[in-house]
């Protein structure tokens, strides 16, 4: 849900600036369309428990000494399971053509050194930032699914807000003559927002923030209203520049 929230509106606001559609307009369908989008997503995946799901039987796999062999390749390496399908990771011979025959008392997969395999490749091997990206972005679903449970208000309170502050951030891809690169800068803005509300919603901002209120605001409408703060000062920003260029161009 996170992943289709941040990436339609940075679709949708990319689109509207290479099309050049009238900022007031596009603004509210961009993010009337996807609160409905994303609501709709999270109803669809709350009921699929009540599709009825296509019951199979399961078909035994064979009995123990059972042969695993390439069919498309049958001078390829074939496996003897000897305790049968029922204990996959046993005992099992593995024969390899121009090799002699090997046993293995248990998978080799537990010690790559019994069968001189080399490790499987790209093993914790991602870069850190795409997995801060994955955890956040699930973080964030998770938020997203909480306000969805609490009913219809705060979730429309939360993602309205998220999505105010979002569309504000138009400007941004208006930097560059070159579209790739508006939409590299638009990334990066947008997953500084989403590390900003991941870390709004960290219990410690919350205790500070219910230390500094003393109950004189619910701490549910807090990060909507710096949301929303933040979003007038940008959307006043930015119209006051529009006002001053059109002055200029009119001057000149």
């Amino acid at each position: 849900m996170s992943l289709c929230l941040y990436g339609g509106i940075l679709i949708g606001l990319s689109y509207a600036v290479r099309k050049e559609v009238f900022a007031p307009v596009a603004l509210p369908c961009i993010a009337l369309l996807t609160i409905i989008f994303i609501w709709g997503i999270g109803l669809l995946v709350e009921n699929m428990e009540y599709v009825p799901s296509d019951k199979t039987r399961e078909q035994p796999l064979g009995k123990p000494g059972l042969i695993l062999s390439n069919t498309i390749l049958p001078s390829g390496t074939v496996i003897v399971l000897l305790q049968g399908p029922a204990e996959p990771n046993g005992s099992r011979v593995v024969a390899t053509p121009g090799k002699p025959m090997l046993y293995q008392s248990e998978f080799a997969g537990k010690n790559l050194s019994i069968a001189n395999l080399p490790p499987a490749p790209f093993i914790n091997d991602c870069p850190w930032f795409l997995k801060s990206l994955a955890i956040d972005l699930r973080l964030n679903a998770q938020l997203l699914w909480q306000h969805m449970d609490d009913g219809l208000l705060p979730f429309l309170m939360h993602t309205g807000s998220l999505v105010f502050l979002l569309c504000s951030l138009m400007f941004i891809l208006r930097f560059s003559a070159w579209p790739l690169v508006d939409m590299f800068l638009g990334c990066l803005a947008f997953r500084g927002i989403l590390s900003l509300e991941i870390f709004f919603h960290t219990p410690e901002m919350q205790e500070v923030f219910a230390s500094f209120l003393q109950n004189r605001l619910p701490l549910s409408i807090v990060v909507p209203l710096i949301f929303c703060g933040v979003a007038l000062l940008i959307y006043l920003y930015t119209l006051l520049v529009y006002l001053i260029k059109g002055r200029y161009s009119y001057g000149n």
